[in-house]
């Protein structure tokens, strides 16, 4: 027997997540298939940052916003934890504080809501961040922090119980012809519109056309610490002066250009292995730290030991925390595309592949399912 839905969507990641709450709100029939038991891809192996302030003012900061918006929806629906905690970027050097400048100048003009802290005021509001030689930093009020291993295993049985979706997860989608669906076990369904949000599988299904989509693999290195003791908590998303030649929101800051140079110059192996330096803290107390940025012909299966001790040692020099720890070590790997924030394209009438959110998959992936099926 063929099984019809009006949606069928591959991978249970949240960009497949997001795609099938979008889908199943307006009413419609969706499937969600996953190879494996549980999402175990990037998707669960970040900061679980929900992070606006990242993106470029327009289309994709509105994005951001959506999402922003739709996460804490969920969180109260589906019962997962999420704080509100904003970031906090701070400013050691002359040049990272004219970068901070300069966006917060244009800032509230562009839809972002932030403001400048003096080191005083940083240190008052922000006792964990290190003294010595700061300037200050820009605080902003939008980001949101989820523990991505809870919210994802949590969001599939919230979609199952509240919309009725089907959930397939140890089911791998071997073929599609439109409008059916093939799995390995040889079931065949059937929908109106297949989504395929498969990450960084390249392999299973249209191989050619990943292929010439310019798309390549990034692997990060991340580390997790034991729980804060005595319920300490950290605050805000922390980064510092790394980040900002990273995220595409400081870009055109002038002064960019002069902080990028002394970065390149004096912390050669920091861009080398692009490393820029973030904190974010759980539920659990747990402090999750990273990262750097490989690709594709870089990409082994051994991590760099060095590499987590570079992102430690630039830590020291932003924050302290009570115990530095560690518990666990792991790597993620996701997929980008030169110039877009997701590689979107119709394979064949009715499929779609839905793929490259470039790192920011918890940040847009809501943003983008509701524009994909508000057009």
């Amino acid at each position: 027997m063929i099984r019809r839905f009006d949606v069928a969507i591959v991978g249970g990641g949240i960009l497949g997540l997001a795609h099938a709450w979008s889908a199943a709100r307006r009413g419609l029939s969706v499937a969600l298939f996953e190879r494996d038991r549980q999402a175990s891809g990037a998707s669960v192996r970040n900061f679980g940052m929900i992070w606006p302030i990242g993106q470029p003012a327009g289309e994709r900061l509105h994005l951001a916003l959506t999402s922003r918006s739709i996460w804490r929806e969920l969180s109260r629906e589906a019962g997962f934890w999420l704080d509100p905690c904003g970031s906090l970027h701070l400013a050691y050097h002359d040049d990272e504080w004219h970068v901070l400048h300069e966006f917060a100048d244009r800032a509230s003009d562009r839809g972002y809501s932030c403001e400048m802290l003096s080191s005083e005021q940083t240190l008052r509001r922000f006792p964990a961040v290190v003294a010595d030689g700061l300037r200050g930093s820009l605080y902003s009020h939008t980001e949101c922090c989820v523990d991505p291993r809870q919210a994802i295993a949590l969001l599939p049985q919230y979609l199952s119980q509240k919309f009725g979706v089907a959930c397939f997860f140890g089911q791998t989608v071997v073929s599609i012809e439109s409008p059916r669906l093939r799995t390995a076990s040889g079931k065949v369904f059937e929908a109106e519109r297949i989504l395929i949000c498969s990450g960084n599988d390249f392999d299973t299904l249209f191989p050619e056309e990943l292929a010439r989509a310019a798309l390549r693999r990034c692997k990060l290195q991340m580390m997790r610490t034991v729980p804060q003791p005595k319920a300490w908590r950290l605050g805000p998303h922390v980064a510092g002066g790394l980040t900002l030649s990273h995220y595409t929101a400081f870009a055109d800051c002038p002064t960019l250009v002069a902080l990028r140079h002394r970065i390149e110059t004096t912390m050669p192996e920091y861009v080398r292995y692009g490393i820029h330096v973030m904190a974010s803290q759980n539920q659990l107390g747990e402090v999750i730290l990273g990262d750097s940025h490989e690709y594709e012909e870089e990409i082994e299966p051994f991590d760099k030991p060095f590499i987590d001790e570079l992102i430690l040692d630039y830590l020291n020099k932003l924050i302290r925390l009570p115990v530095q720890t560690l518990q666990a070590r792991w790597n993620g790997i996701y997929v980008k595309h030169a110039q877009r924030a997701i590689y979107s394209e119709q394979l064949q009438p009715g499929v779609f592949l839905r793929v490259a959110p470039g790192g920011a998959g918890m940040t847009l992936s809501f943003g983008l399912a509701e524009k994909f099926f508000a057009d």
